[in-house]
């Protein structure tokens, strides 16, 4: 009797994909980007618009994505939605997008993160410490503690979505009541309240002056509007964006969960609203407990260990490096699980790898899963985090974009397709949201040319690729 071909398992349920939503979301972003979003906007007003800002767009997107899901719930997510509503190289230039930055520098940003805070608790796993040298790259203990953590989870997710979901739903449960408790502590516990001259400066946005690129701590603040004012917002959401990117992952993983048509729109709902009140309600905490220079200048650059130690004393930088390691464990657990089914998908339209087209016999595509692994530890080698998010957020924002103009694109083109969601506001939410998104990228663009432009550069370098794969795809027929 011949052995039947494996196929994806139908596992994870409502509070399964939620966790995937949430726990892919929330890493080390909110513990560190206020930062340069204060040194950006300059006023305790704009850190919480910025917030809010990324938080409407993200809702805004993944209710407006909730009504794809239920279109078309399969394997791929995003790359299913672009090829359908598009044309085939739309949605390849998603995938190969995906594969060379945005899951993979992800990936890599996520894990150089743990590394980062593991070394509060170590300091022998610390950046400072070059292992060895390839040319002129300096490699740390820190880079590959990195890499370690990849392959791990990697490993961990070739033996099925199982083991996968186990980690994912406890490390995000942990981490959800860390950081409400966290949050909960700054407001019960801070030795003295900065809130009422915080609050000073309301929305009198102040852009901190620079020196070769770089803000001056102890500088001048100079107030901003207009066009400058833009221009500041989109530079600080960079931060913003990425702490709140990774939410669509639930959408690759569609063939591995129950009632998908109902449970991956509900799941990206409730996802990106817990993380969103989060995100809004820890800045309003970092408000009482700091005042906006050290917010802007915390020691380390890192905003969230400033406000433990000022809670906690001497222990606060433990407290939260181990707060960062669980959050950043979770998260690339999430970020690599889902992440393979994207290429699996391509592979079988014919425009990836043909070996990332397979399942093992654990029913998971084991060579996607190592391929991005390869590829993400490459990453840890090379490129600060500051580098990653710039190139990331350009790139991630331009096809959120363009999947959600993908919705009356399909309202048009398949009337007759079952919805079991509709965009929540359409058209009007999901035009405001285009509307955003595009000045995002454009200001971007001129704020930060060079990352930014590296993104773009790499979404170009797809078009010749797809059609050599489609010469490939064609002779091999």
């Amino acid at each position: 009797m011949a052995e039947s071909t494996p196929a994806f398992k139908p596992s994870l349920g409502l509070v399964d994909a939620t966790m995937v939503v949430a726990g892919s979301m929330i890493g080390s972003g909110i513990f560190i980007v206020s930062s340069d979003i204060t040194r950006h906007v300059g006023s305790s007003g704009w850190l919480i618009m910025v917030w809010l800002i990324t938080g409407f767009m993200t809702i805004t997107a993944a209710v407006s994505y909730g009504e794809l899901s239920g279109m078309y719930p399969k394997a791929g997510g995003q790359y299913v939605y672009l090829k359908e509503a598009f044309n085939p190289l739309a949605g390849f230039l998603y995938g190969w997008s995906f594969f060379a930055v945005i899951q993979t520098a992800t990936i890599a940003a996520v894990a150089v993160a743990f590394s980062r805070f593991t070394a509060y608790l170590v300091p022998e796993l610390g950046e400072g410490n070059i292992i060895f040298k390839l040319g002129s790259l300096n490699v740390s203990a820190a880079q590959l503690l990195g890499i370690a953590l990849i392959i791990f989870l990697t490993y961990t997710n070739t033996k099925g979505v199982k083991g996968g979901k186990i980690i994912q739903t406890t490390f995000t449960t942990v981490k959800l009541l860390s950081l409400f408790g966290l949050i909960v502590l700054g407001f019960l516990l801070a030795k003295h309240s900065f809130w009422d001259e915080n609050w000073q400066t309301g929305l009198n946005a102040m852009q901190l002056e620079k020196q070769d690129g770089a803000f001056v701590k102890g500088g001048q603040w100079s107030p901003i509007s207009g066009t400058v004012l833009i221009g500041a917002i989109a530079a600080a959401m960079v931060g913003s964006i990425f702490s709140s990117d990774s939410w669509n992952n639930v959408t690759f993983i569609a063939g591995e969960i129950k009632n998908p048509k109902k449970n991956i729109g509900l799941s990206l709902f409730l996802g990106t609203l817990i993380v969103t009140v989060i995100y809004v309600t820890a800045n309003l905490m970092y408000l009482h407990v700091l005042p906006l220079q050290e917010i802007a200048f915390p020691e380390g650059e890192r905003v969230a260990v400033a406000v433990s130690n000022s809670i906690f004393g001497s222990n606060g930088s433990i407290v939260i490096a181990v707060m960062i390691m669980i959050s950043t464990f979770g998260c690339n657990n999430g970020l690599i699980l889902a992440g393979a089914r994207v290429y699996y998908t391509m592979a079988n339209d014919g425009l990836f790898f043909k070996k990332t087209g397979t399942l093992n016999k654990h029913a998971v595509p084991e060579y996607a899963l190592w391929l991005q692994c390869i590829v993400a530890s490459i990453m840890c080698l090379s490129g600060s985090y500051g580098d990653l998010l710039d190139m990331i957020s350009f790139v991630v924002v331009l096809f959120y974009a363009l999947t959600i103009v993908g919705i009356a694109v399909l309202r048009k083109k398949r009337p007759d397709i079952e919805r079991p969601y509709k965009a929540f506001g359409y058209p009007v939410l999901p035009a405001i949201y285009v509307i955003m998104a595009l000045t995002f990228c454009v200001f971007l663009i001129m704020m930060k040319p060079v990352y930014a432009g590296a993104g773009l550069g790499i979404v170009l370098v797809g078009i010749p690729l797809y059609y050599i794969a489609v010469s490939r795809k064609k002779a091999a027929a």
